[in-house]
């Protein structure tokens, strides 16, 4: 009986990977494992247990709770049963190398036979995790049996466990593992194997801080789009980096750097990397901006882009603003002066030119944003001195830009004119609340030569017939007439301009750049909020009530208070309490 395993032990040097060989027995029911995988793309890799095995799937975009979603679900080798277990990091260079968490796990149940529906192409199943719960069906996609990497489809069928997509994004509101940091394995690293020993760093470690392993992911904390500053609280301000979010994990010898979406971009950034290693840092995870700067030290959003499309990023230089773990200590519960106090203490303690502190300012907003307009920058970040780190987006994090500016999904492109090479203009699309593609507009300057050469090529190789709109762009709404190039909407642009038209176009559009940091389907109108929208709705308690330590953060992952628990039962009790009357209830505490 041939090795149901081979492939997969094949592919893998157990020498120097942590993953595991192999060997664990079966147990009385089939268990299901979704591992959240940053290699240089984020990926989620869904296995089912079958056979003695897991049947295993990579899903370029995680699993969605809306039916209307059909997540791609490429049939991937057989991976060995204890492999559900497996938190680590496989080192660059080997099959799969990036980091890998266990985002969700635990029993499934299939519909019918399990082996007809996996040799037929069509398995149902029911999961029980402890994210995903309901009906679930795999379909292969229609005369693509047989390949070496299979076309499957991951579907949620429509019931209780089913939600919207513009509602709610699992993949994004759940980004943690489900066991914490202690499933986490990897090999030691070289520093650790040549026994050279790290500085012990003499940090004053905040009373906040909590004693915690280091995570293998982080989701970063988001700002909040405003249309003017606050004016009261104590809040702080720092410019606004017109260049990539970056997250980097340090822990011993080994550096890591992601996106603010989870890819894995430590191979693209090799000298930032050997930068921060040189630097002997104490284990900890940082966020920043990474940036380019022109000749008058301004970050260059364009750039940057050359240094990745030339694979040039020497002159990168990363600011960092935040420090969420430290010295085996979670920070997120420390107040933001207090976590950047460290911050500061640490940079300063272990220099390096490419590595550097982003200093805040005190000067009065309006002020300091005119000043960044004046010199052109991109704008001001505010932040609440307070203010806990939560992976998510929050009020307590503000933006204020100078200029309207905003991410656009390429959705097609029309013929050059004159003397012109490549194209004439591009077609720029936003996603509705309902998922659709919508036009908004197109963007004819701001290319160079060599910017038009590179971006054609990059269109042509996403030629479609199919229009990616909801619905076509009337003529004179985009373009002179002529039949338009449709593409699939995958890459995004940075796009400046002066307004938003009534009818929902913008105007005076001037090219930026790529971004290949951001999903084209995430990619949404910006609308700057008046800053009493950001604050959350106080919910009226009963009279008399008194609530103990009401600022006390009870969830450092989101940085909900205790007061915040209690106004939400207040909330939802007229929703809950009829439901329970006549019921034998026990309070549990």
């Amino acid at each position: 009986m041939p090795d149901p395993l081979q492939r997969y032990r094949q592919k893998r040097d157990f020498r120097v990977t942590t993953e595991p060989q192999g060997g664990a027995a079966a147990g009385e029911a089939l268990s299901f494992v979704v591992q959240k995988h940053a290699a240089r793309r984020l990926h989620y890799d869904f296995r089912l247990e079958l056979d003695g095995v897991l049947k295993s799937w990579a899903v370029p975009k995680g699993p969605s709770l809306d039916p209307a979603d059909k997540r791609m679900a490429v049939h991937v080798e057989d991976h060995p049963l204890d492999y559900g277990g497996f938190e680590g990091i496989i080192p660059e260079g080997h099959y799969g190398a990036g980091t890998v968490i266990v985002w969700d796990r635990g029993i499934w149940e299939p519909v019918g036979d399990p082996h007809e529906g996996y040799r037929k192409g069509k398995l149902k199943f029911d999961l029980h995790g402890e994210k995903l719960r309901g009906r679930w069906t795999l379909v292969r996609m229609h005369g693509r049996e047989g390949g070496k990497q299979e076309p499957w489809l991951l579907i949620k069928e429509q019931d209780e466990a089913a939600r919207p997509a513009a509602e709610y994004s699992i993949v994004d509101e759940l980004p943690d593992s489900v066991l914490g940091a202690k499933g986490a394995r990897t090999k030691k690293t070289a520093a650790r194997k040549t026994g050279a020993k790290r500085r012990a760093p003499e940090l004053a470690l905040p009373s906040q801080a909590v004693k915690a392993k280091l995570p293998l992911m982080l989701a970063p904390m988001l700002t909040t789009l405003v249309d003017a500053p606050p004016r009261r609280g104590d809040w702080i301000y720092e410019v606004k980096f017109d260049g990539y979010r970056l997250l980097a994990r340090v822990e011993g010898g080994d550096v890591r750097l992601y996106t603010r979406n989870g890819n894995d971009w430590t191979s693209r950034l090799k000298p930032l990397a050997r930068a921060l290693g040189e630097m002997r840092l104490p284990d900890c995870w940082l966020d920043g901006e990474i940036v380019v700067q022109n000749e008058r030290g301004v970050p260059d959003f364009q750039a940057l882009q050359n240094a990745f499309d030339t694979a040039s990023t020497q002159d990168i230089v990363y600011y960092v603003f935040d420090l969420p773990y430290c010295a085996g200590h979670d920070l997120r519960p420390v107040p933001l002066r207090e976590r950047r106090a460290v911050l500061k203490r640490l940079i300063e303690a272990h220099t390096q030119p490419r590595v550097r502190y982003s200093e805040d300012f005190d000067v009065p907003p309006e002020e300091l944003l005119k000043t960044m307009c004046d010199l052109r920058m991109e704008g001001l970040i505010g932040k609440k001195a307070d203010s806990t780190y939560v992976s998510r987006r929050s009020p307590a994090w503000i933006k204020l830009k100078c200029i309207q500016r905003q991410e656009f999904v390429i959705g097609g492109y029309t013929e050059p004119q004159g003397g012109r090479i490549g194209f004439g203009s591009l077609l720029l699309g936003l996603y509705d609340e309902a998922g659709k593609l919508r036009y908004v507009g197109n963007v004819g300057t701001g290319f160079d030569d060599r910017t038009l050469k590179a971006l054609t090529a990059k269109l042509r190789e996403l030629d479609t017939q199919e229009m990616p709109f909801a619905e076509r762009p009337a003529r004179g709404a985009g373009f002179a007439g002529g039949k338009p190039h449709w593409v699939k909407p995958k890459l995004v642009a940075e796009i400046v301009f002066s307004e938003w038209t009534r009818d929902g176009r913008i105007r005076q559009a001037v090219f930026h750049g790529l971004r290949s940091d951001k999903p084209a389907k995430a990619i949404t109108r910006e609308k700057p909020m008046p800053l009493e929208d950001t604050k959350p709705k106080r919910a009226a308690l009963p009279a008399g009530l008194k609530v103990t330590n009401p600022e006390r953060v009870i969830d450092p992952s989101t940085g909900i208070t205790k007061l915040e628990l209690v106004e939400y039962y207040a909330r939802v009790a007229p929703l809950i309490l009829p439901h329970l009357k006549g019921r034998p209830v026990s309070l549990v505490r």
